[in-house]
């Protein structure tokens, strides 16, 4: 359970805040209502992060904050009075946000913001400056939003990035670059990511109002002027991050099985035509593996769950990125590997059965579970329906024989 420090001397509000936090995501909270407190609690503790009140009575001109940012913990500030003065200052500070306190609404923003900030943890964001010192920038504030961050020097090295971190959610570039510009950058990428998939952001100090427009009719999803706040960086950010997410989860529920979070009957069905024609044109062959769990049809539904689930992920394990698991059906999961050949995808699935074998399943505190697979194997032919039906007659040989065994043809 992640563990949170409230530095607040109102005692109620602190109790408030508190308790809100318990009640909704269940964090550890613990309360500080002096500087001297929040120093003892922060050498014994390490916490997800700090809310801190910005006057205190040890420490009535911020001091609390700038211990915080020295010490490296991440803060979000509360205050009682927000001016432009206060605003001003506070943005120098390499603190996540500020907070008004004041109404219950204030307490739920908060409570939203850490949320977000949670979420972010899943996000990697791309960096790509020439710029040492401002690449160092964005990554310390994006780093500060707890996003993973990685950093180049030019549009061609993030390029090659991309290609083989398949995950990265965000690119953030900026325009004036070596080899390979800002621009060219997001042309390059939007021939193979669409806007739904990957986000990106462009930045330039350019004053040309025309560079803002070129960016974005190019596939950029934003654009930032050199110049900005901390404030209006992280807004944008999340924006382009929150859009991503509710486009990936209306995807997934039509695209992704919900038990596994791997692809579904649907998704093969629909891309089936592409994925065969992908393969005839390349000039690697592939494999293609029907894998289901022998006699499950025996066991209950929360256990045959779990084994599901467990196979599922020892499938991912053993397989290269590139390559496509599907939950095509209740127990049955087809396995797609490209570049291999006959020997290479043997030795893949005999390594699928081994993990299977040793592997124990906890069903609750007093049961555990062990159980075996049977895989049909085949190199892709002529067809991919052709392909399928030598699989699965390979699958049935295996299944006839007794199970728990990789046959292929």
């Amino acid at each position: 359970m992640k563990k949170i420090l409230i530095v607040e001397d109102n005692k109620t509000l602190a109790k408030l805040i508190a308790m809100k936090m318990q009640i909704t995501q269940k964090y550890e909270v613990e309360i500080a209502y002096t500087l001297k407190e929040a120093k003892l609690f922060l050498k014994m503790y390490k916490y997800f992060l700090v809310l801190t009140d910005l006057n205190l009575p040890d420490a009535p001109n911020g001091e609390i904050v700038d211990y915080l940012i020295e010490k490296g913990h991440k803060t979000i500030v509360l205050s009682g009075n927000i001016d432009k003065d206060f605003i001003q200052n506070i943005q120098k500070k390499n603190i996540i946000d500020y907070v008004q306190k004041g109404e219950i609404s204030d307490i739920d923003y908060v409570i939203t913001s850490i949320q977000r900030l949670e979420k972010n943890q899943k996000h990697k964001v791309l960096v790509v400056d020439a710029s040492m010192n401002k690449r160092a920038k964005l990554k310390a504030m994006l780093e500060n939003l707890f996003f993973k961050v990685i950093t180049v020097a030019h549009g061609e090295e993030a390029l090659n990035l991309v290609e083989v971190m398949p995950d990265i959610s965000l690119v953030l570039t900026d325009y004036k670059m070596p080899v390979v510009n800002g621009l060219e950058l997001t042309k390059e990428l939007r021939k193979k990511h669409n806007k739904n998939s990957l986000k990106i952001i462009a930045t330039s100090s350019d004053k040309d109002a025309s560079t803002n427009t070129m960016f974005l009719k190019n596939g950029a999803n934003d654009f930032l002027n050199n110049g900005f706040s901390r404030e209006e960086f992280s807004s944008r950010i999340h924006n382009s991050i929150e859009a991503l997410e509710i486009i990936n989860k209306l995807t997934n529920q039509n695209t992704r099985d919900a038990l596994t979070g791997l692809y579904n009957r649907r998704y093969f069905l629909e891309h089936k035509d592409s994925l065969a024609q992908e393969i005839q044109e390349s000039t690697q062959t592939a494999a293609l593996a029907i894998v289901e769990i022998d006699n499950i049809e025996k066991i209950s539904q929360e256990t045959k769950n779990k084994l599901i689930i467990t196979l599922g992920d020892i499938l991912k394990s053993n397989v290269s990125y590139k390559d496509m698991i599907i939950k095509f059906d209740d127990n049955e999961f087809y396995a797609i590997i490209l570049n291999t050949d006959l020997y290479d995808a043997t030795a893949i699935f005999n390594k699928v059965l081994m993990d299977v074998h040793h592997c124990v399943v906890n069903i609750d505190e007093n049961n555990i579970a062990k159980f075996t697979t049977s895989i049909g194997l085949a190199i892709f032919g002529d067809t991919l329906d052709e392909t399928i039906n030598q699989a699965d007659m390979m699958l049935y040989n295996a299944k006839q024989n007794g199970g728990n065994q990789l046959l292929f043809d």
